[in-house]
This record gives structure tokens, C-alpha cells and sequence, in this order.
């Protein structure tokens, strides 16, 4: 869809630049393109053949995510799980093998065990702290590793730069939604696709759906060709809504860092807490890893109660009153979910004392999320233990 690059950050990609004008790009709607004449229809080269090819409003969006993850071509998708899958499929072919990190959103597993399992793709899940151990995984056959860093549950940071020494010629995926494209540059680093949950940070209003793929130049014609020929589109309408997002990405989401840092450490103070997994916190366990690869923190992080049992989780969720309680996050609204990471899981083993709970931080007032959290504990610890903890 866009081609472009352009200095990374830069809220003014994507404008109209010329004459007078709107701020905002126009919303090109359209199914149908009219051509003025035969040698305009017969053009090898055209900037718009139909409509499920994007207008200029999609490029527009896809200029501004080719400048934030400095890649050369950047394809669209009506969700991040679509954006995931496909760019699964674009490399993955029948009696082939991939490698998926063990910390994959459930949902995409889900794909791997269901879809290309049918289709003939074997799929391995590594540990995800494996780096350069993942070299004994490849196979000749093997032809994508897709890593997500941090996990969105359990908050692993992998060592990306040894993760694709080791995958040698295979391409790299990595799942980039917790920073945003803001804090970590894959590309930068040789991975062959940054995807993204455009939903989350991107969006930031937790109004509308979509995916965004960016491509290094290697990989960016295989993933348009495959997109183009499964039929995958975006609504014009949708795109102009995540192209205004974007414009406030960078100020929002240092607002959700240093909410969420506020957050988890206070988190760490509270004896109901029996760890906090924030990679920006000098207590995680791949802290130096994060510090050397990421310059910044989104708001979403982890954190392991000292008690797990239900009527105690059921009483501390029901007392939140400014945490919503639902899937997704990078949203302004602050959500708390428990979570089950150990359902999920078939190369490690994920062991925790208590029940897990997803933390994002939203743009509320810190201190009113903090007093919330407060009367949650206290409303939970009123219950008495039932059962082992």
C-alpha cells in the first residue's frame, strides 16, 4: 500500500503538503476506479486499481507506519490477529515448519494448531529466552520464527538480535504491539516483519479493529502478494480513525509509561504481590535485555498475587472501579484481567504461587488508579483463604 519513509515520529506524515488545504487527509471511499482513458487501464504501474487495493487514505496511513517502524512497504490488515496470520501464511508453505515463541498470544497458536496444521505446516513452540539456542530448532524446511517481545502475558523479553543470528536466512516475525513501534525497531534489527495489533496503541481509542504489517524490502513483496490474492481489505472510514490516532501516539503513550511504571511499583511495595513482571523495572529477569534493545515502556504489564483462590480473585476484580475488565489494551481506559499463562504453554512450563493479573495503565489519574487498586485489596483481603492458595 505505501512505500514510503520518513523520519520516525513524525506526527506530520502522512498530511496533505501542498496548497491550501484540511490537516487531514480526505476519506477516499470507493469500490470501483475510473480511468480516463485505455493506456491509464493498461499501465503497468497505477497508484489505484481498486478499491480492496487501498486509496489514498490507506496510504496515507501506510506512509505514517513506514516512518514509526522505518520499513519499506507496509501492508494493512483488519486485525492484529489477521496481521499476525498472514504474515504466518506468506512464508509458510505445505510440509513446511515454523518456529513460534512458547509466549505467543493464544489466539495465534490457536492458528498454528488449527489452520496450518491442516495445511500441512508443522509448527514448533520454543522457550522464549532461548536466543541463540534457537539455531538447533531450524530445519532446512523451516521458513519463519515469529517472536513477540515482551510476551503479553508473562512479559518475556527475547534476545531478538541472537534470535535472527541463529534463524540465519529464515525470516523473523516479531509481534511489536507492546511497544508500539515507538520503543523497539525490529526492522532495525533484521527482522523481515514488524506486525502490530493496530487496535492496542495505535488506535488508542479502543473504537476500531486493525492490524498493520511493516516490511523490510526483502519481505515486503511476498506479503503483499499474499494479502492481495487471500482478498484482505481495510475500510477507508477505519484507516482515517487509526490515522488520527497515531497522531497523538507518541504523547499518549508517555503518559501509559510512566502511569504503568507508577503502578508496578507500587505494586511491588504491597505484600498481597508476590511478584511484578514490568520489563522496565530493574526486578524483571531480562531487564538488561529490554534496557539495551528498547529506549521507552508501554502501560501493559503483569503482576503474580500471593493468593490465587477464586472467591479472592472474584472479590478484588468486582471492587474495581476505574480498572474496566475486558480483552485488548491501549485504550485511555485502564483494564485488570486475570490471566492463566499456563494453559497455554507446551515448551516451558509457567509456574506462579497465586492467579495472574494483566495490569494496563490507562490515562486516568495515577493516583486515583492507585487508590483503586488500594480498595481492591482491601475488599478482597476481607475474604477469608478457601482452599489452597
Amino acid at each position: 500500500m505505501a512505500r514510503m519513509k520518513g523520519p520516525t515520529g513524525d506526527s506530520h506524515e502522512g498530511r496533505p503538503t501542498d496548497g491550501v488545504r484540511l490537516v487531514n487527509p480526505d476519506i477516499a471511499r470507493g469500490s470501483t476506479v475510473l480511468f480516463p482513458d485505455y493506456a491509464a487501464f493498461t499501465a503497468k504501474t497505477r497508484p489505484f486499481s481498486y478499491g480492496r487495493g487501498g486509496t489514498s487514505t490507506h496510504d496515507a496511513l501506510a506512509e505514517s507506519v513506514a516512518a514509526l517502524e522505518e520499513a519499506d512497504h507496509v501492508v494493512l490488515a483488519p486485525s492484529g490477529l489477521c496481521a499476525v496470520t498472514l504474515a504466518l501464511m506468506s512464508f509458510a508453505e505445505a510440509g513446511s515448519h515454523i518456529l513460534v515463541t512458547d509466549s505467543a498470544y493464544d489466539p495465534t497458536r490457536s492458528f498454528c494448531d488449527g489452520v496450518l496444521r491442516r495445511m500441512g505446516v508443522e509448527t514448533t513452540y520454543y522457550d522464549p529466552l532461548i536466543g541463540g539456542g534457537l539455531a538447533e530448532l531450524v530445519r532446512p524446511e523451516t521458513r519463519a520464527v515469529l517472536a513477540e517481545s515482551p510476551g503479553s502475558l508473562t512479559f518475556e523479553v527475547q534476545d531478538l538480535p541472537a534470535i535472527i543470528a541463529a534463524a540465519g536466512e529464515v525470516p523473523v516475525i516479531v509481534d511489536n504491539t507492546w511497544s508500539a513501534g515507538v520503543h523497539f525497531k525490529p526492522l532495525r534489527m533484521g527482522a523481515a516483519v514488524s506486525v502490530q495489533a493496530a487496535t492496542k496503541y495505535l488506535g488508542g481509542h479502543s473504537d476500531l479493529l486493525m492490524g498493520t504489517l511493516a516490511c523490510s524490502a526483502g519481505a515486503a513483496r511476498l506479503v503483499e502478494r499474499t494479502a492481495r490474492l487471500i482478498g484482505i481489505s481495510v475500510a477507508a472510514s477505519d484507516a482515517a480513525l487509526m490515522h488520527r490516532g497515531m497522531r497523538t501516539l507518541h504523547r499518549r503513550l508517555a503518559v501509559h509509561e510512566a502511569t504503568g511504571l507508577a503502578l508496578a511499583r507500587w505494586l511491588e511495595g504491597r505484600e498481597e504481590i508476590a511478584r511484578v513482571l514490568h520489563p522496565a523495572l530493574p526486578s524483571h529477569p531480562q531487564h538488561g535485555v529490554w534496557a539495551r534493545d528498547f529506549t521507552g515502556a508501554s502501560g501493559l504489564f503483569a503482576a503474580e498475587l500471593a493468593r490465587g483462590d477464586e472467591a479472592y480473585i472474584a472479590a478484588f476484580c468486582d471492587a474495581l472501579r476505574l480498572f474496566g475488565m475486558g480483552y485488548s489494551w491501549g485504550g485511555y481506559e485502564s483494564l485488570c484481567i486475570p490471566t492463566w499463562p499456563e494453559r497455554n504453554r507446551t515448551a516451558t512450563q509457567w509456574k506462579a504461587k497465586g492467579r495472574m493479573l494483566r495490569l494496563h495503565a490507562g490515562l486516568e489519574d495515577e493516583e486515583d488508579l492507585i487508590a483503586d487498586l488500594d480498595a481492591a485489596f482491601a475488599r478482597a483481603n476481607a475474604v477469608p483463604p478457601q482452599g489452597k492458595p
